[in-house]
């Protein structure tokens, strides 16, 4: 365990690295830049996954499929570091609350973002509940549509396994198991930081540094978070049909799982939704509020599906619908 330990610590202090100030961001490489007409699509932010990085070929192919879908998408991808390691690394490590905020700011200053009306939002796993994050915490720019894929808005039961190649990922998986509600994991382990386990309500809400929170699970509510996601103009959620990464995966509709009674209890019929802790159930009746259906494992996106979703909810027409 001490060794474990000191790994864990050398990765945190590799991590920090992400937290340094850092220059005003400019469009990289396959940022496509945004046109000033007015039929212009919004910009995309993309907020990617668990062991993933902003300058990842799959991700950027994921953005020139937006332009190429919606020509003149101009298209961020968020990063915690300019270095796609350190990004990588970023997120399994750090603090939630720090990095939403780095994100926060980054996006508020950016050269680009800062002067555009709105931006759409695309948060692929944990980048999901991220950039929910982002959007009730600040939202400025304000968020227009945002769609997430696969991603734990009512947070995880179990810790994802790795892969047995994935050193890094082994370094947390032990330790943070043993040791999820501690100070020490809370503020740098980023899985346990939206760790729920049902079957212990009263550790989670008393020690999670981030989902409880963003949730408004706690006895006193923030209204700046409900009134902020209900300026979205419209809420779409993916469930991957056949996720066995994501557990429980109905997680990805803000659903409940009891794993004792292999129950579980919808959004609709949560206390969250009756009481509008988050303003969904407001959203739900403006029906900006969609739950779909993703065929397949965890982020297994096909084309077409993303062309769609695209087309559907970035367009410049979609963009610029008020909604009512």
């Amino acid at each position: 365990m001490a060794g474990l330990l000191v790994s864990i610590l050398g990765l945190t202090a590799l991590a920090s690295a992400a937290f340094l100030p850092q220059k005003p961001l400019v469009a990289a490489p396959g940022e496509h830049s945004i046109s000033p007409a007015s039929s212009s699509p919004l910009p995309l932010v993309v907020w990617h996954g668990l062991g993933d990085n902003y300058k990842a070929d799959g991700l950027r192919s994921i953005g020139d499929l937006a332009n190429s879908t919606n020509p003149g998408t101009y298209t961020y991808y968020i990063r915690l570091d300019d270095d796609p390691s350190s990004d990588r690394t970023a997120t399994f490590l750090g603090n939630l609350t720090e990095q939403v905020q780095r994100v926060c700011h980054d996006l508020a200053t950016h050269p680009v973002l800062s002067r555009a009306p709105a931006m759409n939002g695309l948060g692929f796993s944990q980048g999901g509940q991220f950039l929910r994050a982002y959007v009730q915490r600040c939202n400025k720019p304000p968020v227009h549509t945002l769609v997430t894929f696969g991603s734990q808005h009512n947070g995880i039961s179990e810790f994802q396994n790795c892969a047995d190649n994935d050193w890094l990922c082994q370094s947390w998986a032990g330790y943070l198991k043993a040791n999820t509600w501690t100070n020490f994991v809370q503020s740098r382990l980023v899985p346990a930081q939206y760790f729920r386990d049902p079957e212990d309500l009263e550790g989670y809400l008393e020690n999670s540094n981030f989902l409880a929170d963003i949730n408004n699970e706690r006895e006193t509510k923030n209204a700046t978070y409900k009134s902020n996601l209900k300026k979205l103009k419209k809420f779409v959620m993916y469930m991957f049909s056949e996720d066995t990464t994501v557990v429980p995966k109905e997680s990805a509709y803000f659903a409940d799982y009891n794993k004792t009674s292999d129950e579980v209890t919808w959004l609709k019929d949560r206390e969250m939704y009756k009481e509008d802790w988050l303003g969904l159930k407001w959203l739900d009746g403006k029906k900006r509020l969609e739950f779909k259906v993703a065929n397949g494992g965890h982020m297994q996106l096909s084309e077409d599906l993303l062309k769609d979703t695209f087309k559907r909810y970035f367009g410049a027409d979609s963009s610029r619908e008020d909604g009512n």
